[in-house]
């Protein structure tokens, strides 16, 4: 197979995963950790979840204190709150339900969901009375995959890597103070398959998470960490300041993070940073493998060599549309 045509054909899997799967979600709950729903996804929490209160749809509008320009639409805003309920482990909500969720009243949310209904993003239950969200809202994650140059040039590593390796790969993005996964390769033993395309995690708590803070400036790892709830996912998180700061900068120096049994039991994660042409990451690539098979020492020595090449070559692309 070409090199040409095996970009085409790695981007197409991305993207198929994306349609596929990008409607699921992995919730987490950082209040605490329960040893028999790690594997699992957990709900966000308004109380437990690492955003802050300000962040959440519900919230945002009545928190917010900064001026806004004339240009902001506000019931935009709120078409965006009533989707955002569907964040949360409920696959259908009554019209209540959403209108809570949301932080709108019960009138405002009607009309809302009544237009979502006719545009095609949501659809009533009449047997329940309730709402659920439709595959149209897929197309959103389909275009961005399919625009994204990033996803593009690094799919090719990463199908590769799992291929020789047989392991899961993944890409990807930091969004404020989460990483999202934005591309996908399970090996022939999948770690987790509650993390998808779409899936979102505390960057300070994954190995894709510190390898990209430790190509960021300290100011912007200091914000990311002030925004982070510090509780354990499980009873191996490293939750203490300076030993993350300290976890961060022996990243730096070595070009690698490596991160065991700290977001999901039996998980051991190797991730290296992709940057740009001023050295500051943009994402991360990495290889997830099982405790039951591999130790720390093991995946350091036959695993970092593999991501750390790839995430080298992806840095060394001409990214010339991918900002973030």
């Amino acid at each position: 197979m070409s090199r040409s045509c095996l970009w085409s054909f790695a981007s197409n899997v991305a993207i198929r995963e994306s349609l596929l799967l990008g409607h699921k979600q992995l919730h987490y709950n950082q209040n605490h950790y329960n040893p028999n729903t790690l594997a699992h996804p957990m709900p966000r929490s308004p109380a437990g979840s690492s955003r802050s209160t300000a962040d959440t749809p519900a919230s945002s509008a009545k928190s917010a204190t900064a001026p806004r320009s004339s240009l902001f639409v506000g019931s935009t805003e709120k078409t965006f709150q009533v989707l955002h309920a569907f964040d949360g482990p409920a696959r259908y909500m009554t019209l209540g339900d959403i209108a809570k969720a949301a932080g709108l009243d019960r009138s405002a949310t009607q009309r809302l969901v009544h237009t979502l209904e006719a545009l095609g993003y949501l659809y009533r239950v009449p047997e329940t009375r309730t709402y659920g969200l439709t595959t149209k809202v897929l197309q959103f994650s389909y275009n961005y995959i399919r625009a994204n140059e990033l996803v593009d040039k690094a799919s090719p590593y990463l199908l590769d890597i799992s291929r020789r390796v047989g392991e899961t790969t993944n890409l990807q993005e930091l969004d404020g103070h989460e990483i999202v996964f934005v591309a996908r390769f399970p090996g022939q033993h999948l770690v987790n398959i509650d993390i998808v395309v779409g899936a979102r995690l505390p960057a300070m708590f994954t190995a894709s998470g510190i390898a990209i803070l430790s190509r960021l400036p300290d100011t912007r790892v200091r914000e990311i960490l002030s925004g982070t709830a510090l509780e354990p996912m499980t009873p191996y998180t490293l939750i203490d300041e300076k030993k993350l700061i300290e976890r961060i900068a022996l990243t730096t120096r070595r070009g690698y993070a490596i991160v065991e049994n700290e977001t999901v039991m039996g998980d051991i994660s190797v991730a290296a940073p992709i940057t740009d042409h001023d050295g500051h990451a943009v994402a991360a690539i990495n290889i997830s493998v099982p405790t039951s098979r591999w130790t720390r020492e093991r995946a350091e020595a036959e695993l970092a060599p593999h991501i750390q090449v790839a995430a080298t070559s992806i840095s060394k692309s001409r990214l010339s549309t991918f900002r973030r």
